[in-house]
């Protein structure tokens, strides 16, 4: 209904404010709305007056008014309702209500206008604390009167009236009325509770002043018509009686003396007293708008207020109040004190009361009174109620804080508020944050330092926690960081300590992304350009911080770096507000740049060592790491029980690695097919995957196995001189197929030899075969180089047979070593240590067909006694008791030399076949 009514309104009001749908309260007539200008979002109380309100319906009893009477009276009544707004402009007083918007008359016929931000009327809070103590008793249930803001938002209004509160209220009001008695000239007329409104900051204004006028003696021109008493004390039931005088709290100067004096107002302000006391919450004077119930009360002294019945109260009232009522409530107005008077009370003499004068007075008292005020208060400030704390006193201190002096002082009582009072987040949230940002965040005109306003920034650090707390994390990014941000690039060295220092209480308000892009770099910054070696430590204790350090730097001696200490649950502080990328490629590198070996930066870096080797990679742990562990642990500085630290942080980060990579390769082995066994010799040369054998055998037997395919090798030497076991020779296609014995050419012992694969003057080896063979001429050029696979396959074909000796080779080199021609050519571009090539598949089925005709003819019979000289054993000083490759040579080209003499023998006839002895 009365969003409806405000819709058919057209006034500047509407047009400029955001008006709530519903009326936060109703006092008398008026119905009050939440607003908010739009152009400045300024919170405003905006009262709205619908005509239609005046009209009442017939009772029953007597004659239908007359239309016209009706309405000459309703249009008094809005005279009077206007009189009421053009006083509020005229009067400028902290205790009077103060007016936004002047009043506007709609087209309905209604009036609307502003005033500053009120919560609530005196009679509305004496009726809902009449509720609470009928359901509850004294101090009863709480509100259940829920209010809505102006942007749709409803809220619970608290209700609480305890002795502080009224203490305050009363002489707020009584500064209002010395106010209109002393500077305005005016009388109140009608100061009732109704008259009271309560604002946001819990102070008392007086509002309603219809009924105000001048005194009977007042002189000279009066702005304002006399109170005609008359018409005002005649009670009219066909008006609401809220725009009627309320007899219940008027003087008996207006009703039995007929006189306007400033000691009525008086009067009702000792009425009003009773009333706060009294239960139910009521004037002890109850007249229902009648002048002769009036009269009969005052007829008698048992219904006339006084100290003989407790002021008529059905309460006992406090002792200082009960020794002031007799000069409120007296008969005589002569008799009654001023409002000046009344403020100087004993029911106001108390340190609580006087806190809050004086801070009503902050702004007129001298700068050393104000600074021993702050400095004091915090010791008190548990005193306070806590309605009075949040309303009041907060209030004053915010806005106080224009005051660069008072600046730290007042940010520490404002922060011990916050912490006290239940609705402190919605307070801070609401009123501190926005009073941080435009003191801490505004331009400065001036590049000088700013003492104060340094020392209000450290005020902010110590209760970074505290605000975190209290405010939500979009709020604490855009206007808290900021702060902080300008604390760690400032100049002063103090206050970047303290601004590094506050990352455990940040943290966990800020996302990833705020912490990665807008905190991380200033950090990094402030580390790697500061010159102070405190906030040098400062800076490596916020990296470690950001990388996932505790905030009580616990050191666990078992920590092994793999994430979980122990039976330690799980907390925020642990967890590194960095990822892995980071960590690795921007924290580790400004450790890496550090240049001073000082302990303390040592030991600090030790700990975000700690922390990276948790988030870091293992191979990036040991190849970047342990590098740096290992430096810095080398510090000429560095004490014992330092350097044991860094010990046991190597010992434990080389666990790890260890651990880690061990449990990779048995994954990897575990993964692997039987068929692909690292173990097996077909997969490497030597039998195991490392090219080692993992057998117990000789490692000689199994390389003589692999290269002469051997089945089972009993030498111990490579070069077969291990325990001088004899051998059998091996036989070949042009040997007999007697065997030779085994002392006549290699003396002193018969030596196995094992081709060298990498020397070319090793004839290729083929297994022995009977039969004759054609010629040598008729043997075709070698094949080309085979792979290492095909030797052994050749070998494979040859394990028959026994180590060639030396006589043998020479044998061998007559037919295949001595030849020229397209051998020579072949075997000219080899290495003078290669292995010439075995015989190609075709030779190798040739030699198996003895009548094939290249296969190659047995030497003639000759006597190696006479034709070769006895080769003695060449010790090498490498190999031991084998012979070396340049000794296997040489003796090779003595047996090519005495073959060659030997054929040419065999053309010789007669007497010439004997030259060779003569």
């Amino acid at each position: 209904m009365f969003s409806a009514a405000l819709k058919s309104f057209s006034s500047n009001i509407t047009a400029n404010y955001d008006i709530s749908k519903q009326p936060t309260l109703t006092s008398g007539v008026w119905r009050v709305f939440d607003g908010k200008k739009k152009s400045t979002a300024t919170a405003v109380s905006i009262f709205v007056f619908d005509r239609k309100s005046l009209e009442v319906s017939s009772s029953g009893f007597g004659a239908r008014s007359s239309g016209s009477a009706l309405r000459k009276i309703q249009d008094e009544v809005v005279e009077r309702l206007k009189r009421e707004a053009s006083n509020l402009a005229r009067l400028r007083h902290p205790s009077i209500l103060q007016l936004v918007e002047p009043i506007e008359e709609t087209r309905t016929g209604g009036l609307m206008f502003a005033t500053e931000p009120i919560t609530a009327s005196l009679s509305n809070l004496l009726s809902e604390k009449d509720g609470q103590e009928r359901a509850g008793g004294i101090g009863g249930r709480p509100s259940r009167y829920v209010v809505e803001d102006a942007d749709g938002t409803r809220r619970r209004r608290d209700v609480e009236l305890d002795e502080l509160e009224i203490q305050k209220g009363l002489l707020q009001v009584a500064k209002g009325l010395e106010f209109l008695h002393e500077s305005a000239k005016l009388v109140h007329g009608n100061f009732t509770p109704e008259a009271i409104f309560v604002n946001a900051k819990s102070d008392w204004k007086i509002s309603s002043l219809a009924f105000a006028g001048p005194p009977d003696n007042a002189e000279g021109h009066q702005p304002l018509p006399p109170i005609p008493l008359s018409e005002a004390l005649y009670h009219d039931p066909r008006l609401p009686k809220s725009v009627q005088l309320n007899l219940d709290y008027t003087s008996p100067d207006f009703v039995l003396d007929t006189n306007v004096t400033t000691s009525a107002d008086m009067y009702s302000l000792g009425l009003v007293a009773v009333a706060l006391y009294n239960l139910p919450h009521v004037s002890p004077l109850q007249t229902n708008g009648n002048q002769n119930t009036y009269k009969k009360l005052f007829s008698s002294s048992s219904t006339t207020p006084s100290p003989s019945n407790d002021f008529g109260s059905s309460r006992k009232l406090p002792k200082e109040l009960g020794d002031t009522l007799p000069r409120l409530l007296a008969r005589r107005p002569a008799q009654r004190m001023t409002a000046g008077h009344f403020q100087t009370s004993a029911y106001f003499n108390n340190t609580l009361v006087n806190a809050i004068q004086f801070l009503e007075e902050f702004p007129t008292k001298s700068p050393n009174d104000r600074a021993q005020f702050m400095r004091l208060l915090k010791d008190r400030m548990s005193m306070f109620p806590v309605s009075v704390l949040e309303k009041k006193v907060l209030g004053t201190l915010l806005d106080e804080m224009k005051d660069r002096e008072l600046l730290s002082s007042l940010l520490t009582n404002i922060f011990i508020i916050i912490k006290t009072i239940p609705s402190g987040r919605k307070a801070f949230s609401e009123r501190g944050i926005p009073r941080l940002r435009d003191i801490f965040l505004a331009k400065s005109n001036t590049q000088e330092r700013d003492l104060s306003r340094e020392a209000g920034l450290a005020v902010v650090l110590e209760h970074v926690g505290l605000i975190s707390d209290n405010c939500s994390a979009k709020e604490f990014k855009d206007d808290i960081l900021p702060i902080i941000h300008l604390c760690m690039q400032s100049h002063e060295h103090s206050l970047v300590n303290r601004s590094l220092k506050t990352l455990p209480s940040i943290l966990p308000v800020l996302d990833f992304s705020t912490v990665k892009h807008d905190l991380f770099p200033v950090v990094a910054s402030v580390f790697i350009k500061t010159s102070s070696l405190v906030v040098k430590v400062s800076g490596l204790e916020a990296l470690g911080v950001l990388c996932g350090a505790s905030n009580t730097d616990v050191q666990n001696p078992d920590d092994d770096f793999n994430g979980v200490l122990g039976n330690t649950k799980p907390t925020r502080d642990n967890l590194s507000s960095l990822d892995k990328f980071t960590v690795q490629e921007k924290v580790v590198p400004l450790l890496k740049g550090i240049k001073t070996k000082e302990p303390a930066v040592m030991m600090a870096a030790l700990n975000v060592l700690k922390c990276v080797g948790v988030v870091a990679d293992t191979d990036f742990l040991a190849l970047e790491v342990l590098p740096i562990m290992w430096s810095f642990s080398l510090g000429p500085l560095l004490d014992l029980d330092q350097f044991k630290k860094f010990m046991d942080t190597i010992k434990t980060s080389s666990k790890k690695i260890e651990r880690e990579q061990m449990k990779k390769l048995q994954d990897l082995s575990t993964n692997s097919k039987p068929a692909e066994s690292r173990g097996s010799d077909a997969a490497s040369p030597l039998g195991s995957p490392n090219g080692v054998s993992n057998r117990t055998g000789n490692i000689a037997q199994d390389f003589d196995r692999l290269v002469l395919g051997k089945q089972n090798s009993q030498q111990n030497d490579l070069m077969g001189g291990g325990s001088g076991a004899n051998h059998a020779a091996p036989a070949f296609s042009w040997s007999s197929s007697n065997q030779r014995p085994t002392s006549n050419v290699l003396s002193p012992a018969s030596r196995s030899v094992t081709p060298d694969t990498s020397a070319s003057v090793f004839p290729s080896l083929q297994p022995a075969r009977t039969g004759n063979f054609p010629s040598t001429s008729n043997q075709p050029a070698a094949a080309p180089w085979p792979s290492m696979n095909t030797l052994q396959n050749n070998t494979n074909m040859a394990r028959s047979t026994s180590n060639p000796t030396l006589a043998t080779l020479s044998s061998m080199s007559r037919s295949n070593l001595g030849q020229t021609g397209n051998t020579s050519q072949s075997r000219a571009g080899l290495s003078a240590f290669g292995i010439p090539p075995p015989l190609s598949s075709s030779n190798a089925w040739q030699t198996s067909n003895p009548t094939s005709p290249t296969m190659l003819p047995p030497p003639p019979p000759f006597s190696t006694q006479a034709s070769t000289p006895a080769i003695q054993p060449q010790y090498g000083a490498g190999l031991g008791p084998s012979s070396t490759l340049g000794s296997l040579g040489s003796q090779m080209g003595m047996i090519n030399n005495a073959n060659q003499s030997q054929n040419q023998s065999q053309h010789k006839q007669g007497l010439d076949k004997y030259q060779s002895l003569l």
